[in-house]
């Protein structure tokens, strides 16, 4: 395996362990802001914005370093960016793909099996409600890939 190949993979597994630190900022922002507010529209606007800028600086310093040969980066270029490419995946591919998911190839058929060995073991879901939670699964598939893509070769891509 080449270098390159090596400094990609090892750059998408800090992207990796920057989203699953991003994804427990967000629900614990989520949780106090609901607790607080009792608001959970207010409370997922303030995870959304918050965790966005701990992604921001965490894959500023951990992930897509700045290249000192290369181009000087704008931060607030690069935030606004940041906050663009999170909005696109997560707030609107995300929804688009929830709807297909759901709505469009109704993956609630394919979920009967799944909700009788959840009620087996105590958890109760209809096949409409267990697709609802495993749509956003099935997101992540998507929704993170073209979240790395977009991050590496636009919000954090620095000129030669």
């Amino acid at each position: 395996m080449s270098e390159k190949n090596k400094a990609l993979i090892n750059q998408i597994i800090r992207f990796g362990l920057v989203g699953i630190s991003n994804t427990i900022v967000s629900y614990v922002i989520y949780a106090v802001a609901f607790a607080l507010t009792d608001n959970y529209f207010l409370a997922n606007v303030l995870s959304w914005l918050l965790s966005v800028l701990h992604a921001y600086i965490w894959q500023n310093v951990f992930v897509f370093k700045e290249d000192k040969n290369a181009q000087k980066r704008v931060w607030w270029k690069v935030l606004l960016k940041t906050y663009a490419a999170y909005a696109f995946t997560g707030l609107l591919l995300n929804n688009l793909l929830l709807w297909l998911w759901v709505d469009v190839i109704d993956i609630s058929r394919f979920c009967t099996g799944i909700a009788n060995g959840l009620t087996g073991i105590g958890i109760v879901l209809t096949d409409r409600e267990l697709s609802g939670y495993l749509g956003p699964v099935l997101n992540m598939f998507v929704t993170i890939p073209v979240n790395f893509v977009m991050n590496k070769f636009w919000a954090y891509r620095q000129k030669e």
